[in-house]
């Protein structure tokens, strides 16, 4: 059995959608475009963006009253506190990964490099995190 929207009878076969509570949606949403996200406005209201990394990637943003419905009585995670997950995304060039983390931090959120002990000629990585606290990275890898 295959789930995934079919719109005009095409299946467009399996994706993920990485759902992020924040607080404001507005701030949230110039945010990730200003990082390189497309909002879908097709799947974005007041409350929620459909934020598209390509076709098969997303990241929603739903506001915390609207995420909350989803959660069964549990409560989001303060994420300026603790962390829940970190997210990474790849990128084709160093420069790629680079560009991530300095437009985070040019629109409101942070960077920084953690040492892995690995050449910057063999693996780039950026930990991100944004105005609401949730930790994405960046990343590049020669060869992948």
């Amino acid at each position: 059995m295959s789930l995934g929207f079919v719109k005009g009878g095409n299946s467009m076969g399996k994706m993920v959608f990485i759902n992020l509570p924040v607080q404001d949606i507005k701030r949230a949403t110039s945010f990730y475009e200003a990082l390189g996200f497309s909002k879908n406005e097709e799947f974005s209201n007041e409350t929620s963006s459909g934020m598209m990394w390509n076709e098969t990637i997303w990241v929603m943003l739903s506001e915390y009253a609207f995420y909350e419905q989803f959660l069964n009585g549990r409560k989001i995670a303060d994420t300026q506190k603790t962390n829940s997950a970190l997210i990474a995304f790849s990128f084709d060039t160093p420069e790629g990964a680079r560009d991530f983390a300095k437009a985070a931090e040019a629109n409101g959120g942070q960077s920084f490099q953690v040492e892995m002990g690995i050449p910057e000629e063999e693996m780039l990585g950026f930990e991100v995190l944004d105005p609401d606290g949730n930790q994405l990275e960046s990343v590049w890898m020669k060869g992948y």
